[in-house]
Order: C-alpha cells, then structure tokens, then sequence
C-alpha cells in the first residue's frame, strides 16, 4: 500500500493527540515538581554510571550539573510542597550526592560537592 492510500485509510489516522494528553492547567504542581526530580534523579544516576552498562554512559561532569538543579529544586519546592513530598526528594538527593563522592576519583570537600552549597554537607 502507498504512503498515500494509507493516509486516506482511516484506519491508520493519526491518534486524537488532545484526547490523550491532559491539560496542563490541571496538572497539581507537587505532581510537575516531584516529576520534573524524578527525571533529574534518573538521569543523573544515568551520568554516574548507575545503570545497567553504566560505565558506558558515565559522565560525572554532565551528573554534577544535574544534581546541583535537582538540589536547586528540592530546596526552593520543598517549604511549598510538603514534608510527604519533599523526605523522598531530599532522600533520593542525598543518595546521588554520596553516590558521586563514591565516583569520584577526587572526592570533593565536605560541603563542595554537587548540590551541597543549597543542601550542606552531605556525610554517609
């Protein structure tokens, strides 16, 4: 069949993007904060070669930038979102900051690492 018989098929339409998304306007901001941590969570653990094949893909400059926004974040969003919302993202925060002493082959001085100048020193 053509590109072009298969764009008149109806059948093959394109999906209602609309219908699929939400609007943002109803979107709680805590659920575009903890999402938005989340991802620089994910990636940074990406950049310190966390994941699976990790050493492939660690860069701890790129990991260094990451966390320093994610403490940026978790740090201005934590009075406006809540203590259940904020423990886990400072958890997952601190966890990152110790993971990339861990990797580093000169680790930073207490309170320099990634992020520490917006959370203070980070101690295991």
């Amino acid at each position: 069949m053509s590109d072009t018989a298969a764009s008149a098929d109806p059948s093959h339409a394109a999906p209602d993007v609309e219908g699929l998304t939400r609007d943002i306007a109803d979107v709680p901001a805590v659920e575009v904060i903890t999402t938005l941590a989340v991802h620089l969570m994910s990636s940074a653990a990406v950049q310190l070669g966390l994941a699976e094949d990790g050493e492939q893909h660690k860069d701890l400059d790129e990991a260094r930038k990451l966390i320093i926004a994610l403490a940026g974040l978790v740090t201005a969003a934590a009075p406006e979102v809540g203590s259940y919302h904020a423990a886990p993202l400072r958890d997952g925060l601190k966890t990152l900051q110790l993971a990339f002493r861990e990797a580093s082959a000169v680790p930073d001085a207490p309170g320099q690492g990634p992020g520490e100048k917006l959370t203070g020193p980070v101690i295991g």
